[in-house]
């Protein structure tokens, strides 16, 4: 498919989505058709998500919770057409109760900047739906438009940027893509002794690592920058850093910090991955990394804005 094509079909898949309901304060997760054998939408899923058994399906479907692209509900019966878009609403039984509680630090008609806790996803995704940040925003009365212009991954706390008006979106997210926004985190992580001296610039060339959730440095041309400064030193045997970085790439603060030797303090990742019990969350053990600030000219209003989590390390 050519990049015309692509961006044609996202726009078309986005529009959609926007005019489907909320249920619950969440939004349907969609699926383009591809070519294949399939003689029903049914079977495709089956066959597609292994994971979700065939009368979870049934279920969804005998509830008008999987939709075409007309809007039309589909049925265990309904063929399958290679192209066609879906939607369906997704439902976990079991969610484990996040036991932080977010914070606004500011809205307007345009933005929403919210102050994210540790182990609160910012969006749904995999075992959390209704437990993340954006559904909690939505069911306390925040509009339907809401969405992140960025993510924090959920074991990080701190500032969250949203888009409220779909109309002003685009100014915002381009703040993002062309790295006119000013962010800076705080870590509590060991102290490198005489070995490292501040400030420090990291870069390197970051890639997917193994497992498919990790990320890893490789030889090559750097895609990742962070800037490290050291903010204070002997607390509990460790050292609190701020770090700006200049790039935005997965687990990149993270992964800075375990390859120049001060592993942030409970990093289950790095430098070595550490399996927790069936999914469990310590929460007694937080990410000891925080989303400290954001800063930008406002795309709209001109106004110089700067926002700070409220959350200590």
């Amino acid at each position: 498919m050519c990049t015309r094509d692509a961006e044609t079909m996202t726009v078309f898949k986005n529009d959609l989505k926007r005019r489907l309901p909320l249920i619950e304060g969440v939004g349907p997760s969609s699926q383009w058709l591809p070519p294949g054998s399939w003689t029903t939408v049914f079977e495709f899923l089956l066959e597609h998500f292994p994971s979700v058994a065939p009368a979870t399906w049934a279920s969804r479907m005998q509830n008008c919770l999987v939709i075409d692209q007309t809007g039309q509900p589909v049925t265990t019966d309904s063929p399958y057409r290679v192209g066609a878009c879906i939607y369906y609403y997704r439902e976990l039984e079991e969610e484990t109760p996040i036991p932080f509680v977010e914070q606004i630090l500011y809205e307007d008609e345009h933005i929403l900047v919210a102050d994210k806790p540790h182990f609160l996803s910012t969006a749904p995704a995999g075992r959390f739906l209704r437990e993340t940040l954006l559904v909690r925003l939505r069911n306390c009365g925040k509009p339907a438009s809401l969405v992140p212009l960025h993510r924090l991954d959920r074991e990080t706390a701190g500032v969250v940027l949203f888009s409220v008006n779909p109309q002003t979106r685009g100014q915002y997210t381009a703040l993002f893509r062309e790295r006119r926004v000013r962010k800076m985190y705080e870590a509590l992580a060991a102290s490198p002794g005489e070995a490292l001296s501040f400030p420090i610039t990291r870069q390197s060339r970051i890639v997917i690592g193994e497992p498919f959730f990790r990320m890893k440095e490789i030889a090559g041309e750097p895609n990742a920058e962070t800037q490290i400064e050291l903010k204070a030193t002997g607390i509990a045997g460790k050292n609190i850093y701020c770090l700006r970085p200049t790039t935005g790439k997965k687990h990149q603060l993270r992964l800075h910090l375990a390859a120049l030797g001060i592993p942030i303090v409970n990093d289950r990742l790095y430098p070595s991955y550490t399996r927790d019990a069936a999914g469990i969350d310590d929460f007694s053990r937080p990410l000891k990394l925080l989303a400290k600030s954001i800063a930008f000219r406002d795309p709209v209003t001109g106004r110089e804005m700067d926002f700070e989590s409220k959350w200590e390390l």
